[in-house]
C-alpha cells in the first residue's frame, strides 16, 4: 500500500502541496490540478501518424518525466525539439548561447530558438506536421518564453503547421505595471501588455492571434489543452524551477517587481545562492546585508557586480503582494549616491516606456506613478477579457 501511494504521488504532474484530510460528511477534497501535458488522453489522438516537433524545456514534465521522453516511449514520432532561452534541458545561464545539438537521451535533433535563430525556419519545419509548445511561464512581459511562443506561432502560421499548446498555471496571475508602448522593440518587449499580464501562455496565445499581433496579421492554427481544476485565485507553486535564477517560490513572486533592477546598477543577486531575493551595490555601505556575486556555471556567467562586495537588503522572507512593488526601486534610487549613473539604457525596454524612469527622477511617489498606469491597465483588462479561459 505504501509503495502504491508513492507511485501515485510521482505520477501527479502539476499537483501542489497535499491537502489535509476532510472529515466524513464534509465537502470532498479539491481535485488535483492537471496541466495540459498531464492529459495524454486528449493529446495522443492528435499525434497519431504525425511528424511532431516539440518546443519544450526542463519544465515540460508529465509527472516527473520529460514530455519528450514520455511521448517517445508511447511511440510518438518526434522528429525535432526546439529549445528556448536556457536550453532544452534548462541548464544554460541567462543570456548564454545555446548551440544546436542532438539530445543525448532521445537521439532527437535539438535546435536552439535563442540567439540569432529565434524563429523556426521553413526548412526546419519542412519535415514537421505539427508542433507542441509546453513551457512553464511566470506571467511577466519580459520573461522570454512567451517571445519564443510568439515566433513559433508566426512560423506555424506562415508554414501552415498546427500548434498545440499544453497550458500551465500562471503563478503571478495578476495584472499590473506600465504598458509596453513599443511592442516588438526587443525580445523582452514583444507585446502590447503590462509587466504582469495575468494570462496563461494559452490565453496569451489566443490574444496574440485575436489582436493580430503576428507579422502581417497572420493567424496560427491553434489548439489549447486547458489546465483542469485551477483558477487564478488559487495561486500555484511550481513543481520545478522555471529557469536557473528563479530557484523557489519567493524568487518567482518577487520577479515581476525586481526584474526592473536589471536596468540599473543594482545587483539582484545573480551569482549568489539567492537570485531575485536580495538587492545591493558596492556603493551602499550604510546598508547592513552583504553579498558578493560570482560566476556560477550554468546559472550566472559574469553577473553584475561580479566579485564585488554588495551592501543592501535581504528579501528572502518578506511577504510579497500581488502587484508591481515600486518601493524597492524608489528606495535604492534615493539611496544611491550618483543618481546620474543609477539607470542604464536597458531600463526603458524593461519598463516598456521612458516615462517610469522620468517619474522616478522627478520624485513622484509610488501612488502617483501607479495612478498613471490606471487608464492603460483598465483598457488592457477589457481587451483581454474575451481571451480568458479560467475564472
Amino acid at each position: 500500500m505504501i509503495r502504491f501511494l508513492s507511485v501515485l504521488i510521482l505520477v501527479i504532474g502539476c499537483s501542489n502541496k497535499p491537502h489535509p484530510a476532510v472529515p466524513i460528511g464534509e465537502d470532498p477534497l479539491p481535485k488535483t490540478v492537471q496541466c495540459g501535458a498531464d492529459q495524454l488522453n486528449k493529446l495522443l489522438p492528435m499525434l497519431k501518424g504525425k511528424r511532431v516537433a516539440l518546443v519544450v524545456n526542463h519544465t515540460s514534465l508529465v509527472g516527473s518525466t520529460h514530455l519528450a521522453d514520455t511521448l517517445k516511449s508511447l511511440g510518438v514520432n518526434i522528429v525535432k525539439i526546439f529549445g528556448p532561452e536556457h536550453g532544452f534541458r534548462g541548464n544554460a545561464a541567462d543570456g548564454e548561447l545555446v548551440n544546436d545539438s542532438v539530445d543525448v537521451k532521445t537521439g532527437i535533433p535539438a535546435i536552439s530558438l535563442y540567439g540569432k535563430n529565434k524563429k523556426p525556419s521553413a526548412q526546419q519545419l519542412s519535415n514537421v506536421d505539427l508542433l507542441i509548445f509546453d513551457i512553464q511561464d511566470v506571467g511577466t512581459r519580459f520573461y522570454t518564453y512567451i517571445s519564443t511562443m510568439h515566433y513559433v506561432m508566426e512560423a506555424c502560421a506562415e508554414n501552415k503547421k498546427k500548434l498545440i499548446i499544453l497550458d500551465r498555471p500562471n503563478p503571478n496571475a495578476f495584472v499590473d505595471g506600465p504598458m509596453n508602448e513599443k511592442p516588438g522593440q526587443s525580445f523582452v518587449a514583444m507585446h502590447a501588455i503590462p509587466i504582469a499580464h495575468g494570462l496563461t501562455v494559452g490565453e496569451l496565445a489566443r490574444m496574440i492571434n485575436g489582436e493580430g499581433w503576428l507579422t502581417n496579421k497572420v493567424s496560427c492554427d491553434l489548439e489549447i489543452i486547458n489546465v483542469q481544476n485551477w483558477k487564478r485565485s488559487d495561486g500555484y507553486s511550481l513543481p520545478v524551477n522555471p529557469s536557473p535564477n528563479l530557484p523557489n517560490d519567493q524568487a518567482i513572486k518577487l520577479y515581476p517587481s525586481l526584474c526592473l533592477f536589471e536596468g540599473t546598477v543594482i545587483s539582484l543577486g545573480r551569482g549568489t545562492p539567492y537570485p531575485f531575493q536580495v538587492l545591493g551595490n558596492p556603493e551602499l555601505k550604510n546598508m547592513s546585508f552583504e553579498f558578493t556575486p560570482v560566476t556560477i556555471k550554468g546559472v550566472a556567467v559574469k553577473p553584475p557586480q561580479e566579485n564585488k562586495r554588495c551592501y543592501g537588503i535581504d528579501l528572502r522572507t518578506v511577504s510579497v503582494e500581488q502587484k508591481i512593488d515600486l518601493s524597492y526601486l524608489l528606495m535604492f534610487y534615493n539611496a544611491y549616491p550618483d543618481k546620474d549613473k543609477f539607470f542604464i539604457p536597458y531600463f526603458d525596454i524593461l519598463a516598456g516606456t521612458p516615462t517610469l524612469k522620468q517619474q522616478i527622477k522627478d520624485g513622484l511617489t509610488e501612488e502617483q506613478i501607479r495612478e498613471s498606469w490606471k487608464k492603460g491597465l483598465e483598457e488592457f483588462k477589457a481587451k483581454r477579457e474575451k481571451y480568458l479561459m479560467y475564472p
